[in-house]
């Protein structure tokens, strides 16, 4: 199936019934009173968390999604039937913009999580509801008015606990190859990932985590060089993160050079991500000769100035791996119980979710209003001439 993380849809709800006119007219009552009934509501459109879905494919398929109509009043004084609503499914990690106001409508992080993205017209009035003493034949009802319609950007974060983040072909894909049961392509040249891939790495009967590997990163990923900072927004949701280097490039570059160039792409794309915590994972190191292993390390962690957790590994032979995913997996528990018992704990972690989200979509509303400034000067080109894109043909004897 196709990884799809980005796609623009249209919601309509429905509108609501128009009141009915109408008037009573029973056998020996000549002068009945008014007995219009009111329209139905008209069906509202909401949007559903659901955990069996892992792209937004579906929706560059259908991109508009309408609810149902309000039927009118009738005589007797009976209401129109209500529109129902119109529930649509998105992944669990969903985030919905409004692409017109560019406002977040909501965060959809929750299975069963339900959000209303468009409101239902309200009903019309019948004209029953008119009458007074002194009109006792009122002439007048309300039309149902329209149903809200917005034009969405869905935005789709995977939700996972520990995110990979590295140069191109440093070892990611191996990686998460190595600990779990995720197979993503694994090539001995850069850009083999090319959209996210989950892993569910387990530990035991009950003791298991997801693993995100995103394509990797390029010096000049914040200005869209390479594939530019477009899957590192997936990295917002998980709690730690694997800086992965690869401590034997094949084409003989720094590795320092390399993870700095890494840090500073990701404190352009997201200051608050650049905060979370992240462990130094230092892999392919059974291409290094057993003397000069320990020697390299330590050349690359003073070099960085790391003072936080070191681990050296080999992806492709699992050698050390389990080491890293045992005490990753200790982390996150501790955290995860750190949150449950400690308010500020918990408001801490809150408080840096909403920084990054924050930051997140302000890049993506950057973007937007990039391409609608982008639209906007092309349609106001008044320089276009035909004549420019004339085409000369020869033939060939």
């Amino acid at each position: 199936m196709q990884f799809v993380d980005e796609a623009s849809i249209i919601v309509e709800a429905g509108k609501g019934g128009n009141g009915c006119l109408s008037f009573r007219r029973e056998k020996y009552v000549p002068k009945g009173g008014p007995d219009g009934g009111d329209g139905g509501h008209g069906g509202s459109v909401y949007l559903i968390g659901d955990d069996s879905l892992n792209t937004l494919i579906d929706f560059k398929f259908q991109r508009f999604y309408k609810a149902e109509n309000g039927q009118g009043g009738m005589g007797r004084q009976m209401s129109g039937k209500a529109g129902e609503d119109l529930h649509v499914k998105v992944p669990v990690g969903t985030t919905v913009i409004d692409e017109d106001t560019l406002e977040v409508i909501a965060d959809v992080t929750d299975i069963g999580q339900v959000v209303l993205v468009a409101e239902g017209g309200r009903r019309g009035l019948g004209n029953i509801h008119f009458k007074s003493s002194t009109n006792r034949a009122p002439r007048r009802t309300t039309p149902g008015t329209e149903g809200d319609r917005r034009n969405l950007r869905l935005e789709m974060k995977v939700m996972a606990d520990v995110g990979l983040l590295g140069m191109p072909n440093a070892g990611k894909s191996t990686l998460i190859r190595s600990v779990s049961a995720a197979k993503p392509k694994v090539a001995n040249y850069p850009f083999t990932t090319l959209v996210p891939n989950l892993g569910v790495v387990k530990l035991g009967m009950h003791e298991h985590f997801v693993m995100a590997d995103v394509p990797g990163l390029i010096e000049g990923a914040s200005d869209g060089a390479g594939l530019g900072l477009r899957f590192l927004k997936h990295l917002t949701r998980t709690r730690l993160l694997f800086h992965v280097v690869d401590v034997a490039p094949f084409d003989e570059s720094d590795p320092v050079e390399a993870a700095q160039a890494i840090i500073h792409e990701l404190g352009q794309f997201s200051p608050a991500l650049s905060e979370r915590p992240r462990w130094l994972v230092l892999n392919k190191f059974d291409l290094l000769p057993e003397e000069d292993r320990e020697a390299r390390a330590q050349a690359i962690i003073d070099a960085l100035n790391w003072d936080g957790p070191v681990f050296r590994i080999s992806a492709i032979s699992s050698d050390g791996t389990d080491k890293l995913v045992q005490a990753a997996y200790r982390w996150l528990t501790e955290q995860q119980r750190l949150e449950n018992e400690d308010e500020e704990a918990h408001a801490r972690e809150q408080e840096m979710r909403r920084r990054m989200e924050e930051e997140s979509v302000a890049r993506t509303e950057a973007r937007l209003g990039r391409r609608r400034k982008r639209d906007d000067d092309d349609e106001n080109d008044d320089d276009f001439d035909d004549d420019d894109y004339d085409v000369e043909v020869e033939y060939a004897p």
